[in-house]
């Protein structure tokens, strides 16, 4: 993997770095579906334990040695450009300064079929138009820890993929299955029906069961389905799941941020 000391950014390569959007970079030329971002020397890790390959590395300082030792260990590593150079125009490449040390131009993987992620799953997470990347981060951080097997996100869910969900999520998004539905909720509760799966929406509505009482006689497989902020789930989420829960709250307060909830809610649930 050779080392190439930037001068000029006049290179081609450099344009996956250069102020790119991260819708801009699941379009990137040269990649079969895509091109994601990864900060720092633990996330490009999980990324190349994950099985995803780098494009190029950016790098500063000590940060070249720790991207050459990870980037060595690929077949044809010397294909993998590590890019080096000073602080200041590599901020200006990029369009913000490098805390971490490197940035990796990732190649975005084919994602699993939903039937694939069901098949060994017994706790999954469905999230509905959660537009921020910052709360699909937080709760694919606690799918992680805490232990939930997969996530569904629905087509106008936030890319987990995207530059702040990966480093929020401290890279777990690229180590949690995970894929994007299809269909319209009908066709997702046919096939989560189909393996078994009890659907539970976590919502403010009358009638909702605490999640201390759904917790002691939870089914075998179960499917969490959590909304956007503000918004929450829409009708029709509501109206595909088995039951609707909630979190017995306190000082009159009705509910907590999204990615809290998730991670309440999965705790409630692991066993």
């Amino acid at each position: 993997m050779p080392v190439v000391q930037i001068a000029t950014l006049a290179d081609p390569r450099l344009s996956d770095y250069s102020h790119q959007t991260d819708v801009a970079l699941r379009k990137a030329a040269g990649s079969e579906h895509g091109l994601y971002l990864a900060e720092s020397a633990l996330v490009l890790e999980r990324a190349l334990r994950a099985g995803h390959r780098p494009r190029s590395v950016l790098a500063l300082g000590s940060a070249v040695d720790e991207a050459r030792l990870l980037v060595a260990a690929l077949d044809q590593a010397d294909e993998i450009p590590i890019f080096s150079g000073p602080d200041e125009l590599l901020a200006e490449l990029t369009g913000y300064v490098l805390h971490r040390g490197l940035v990796a131009a990732m190649h975005r993987p084919a994602l699993p079929t939903v039937e694939e992620l069901l098949l060994d799953a017994r706790r999954i997470v469905i999230l509905e138009n959660v537009a921020d990347p910052t709360n699909v981060g937080a709760i694919f951080r606690s799918v992680a820890g805490i232990g939930a097997d997969a996530v569904l996100v629905t087509p106008r869910c936030s890319d987990p993929f995207y530059r702040r969900a990966i480093r929020v999520s401290m890279g777990t998004v690229l180590q949690v299955p995970w894929t994007r539905l299809a269909g319209d909720w009908a066709e997702t509760r046919t096939a989560l029906a189909a393996s078994g799966f009890h659907l539970a929406a976590l919502a403010l509505e009358p009638g909702a069961v605490s999640l201390r009482e759904f917790a002691l006689r939870a089914p075998e497989r179960v499917a969490l389905v959590l909304g956007a902020e503000g918004e929450g789930l829409t009708p029709q989420a509501l109206a595909a799941v088995d039951t609707i829960v909630q979190i017995p709250m306190a000082h009159g307060i009705d509910s907590l941020n999204v990615a809290a909830t998730a991670a309440v809610a999965m705790y409630a649930l692991a066993g």
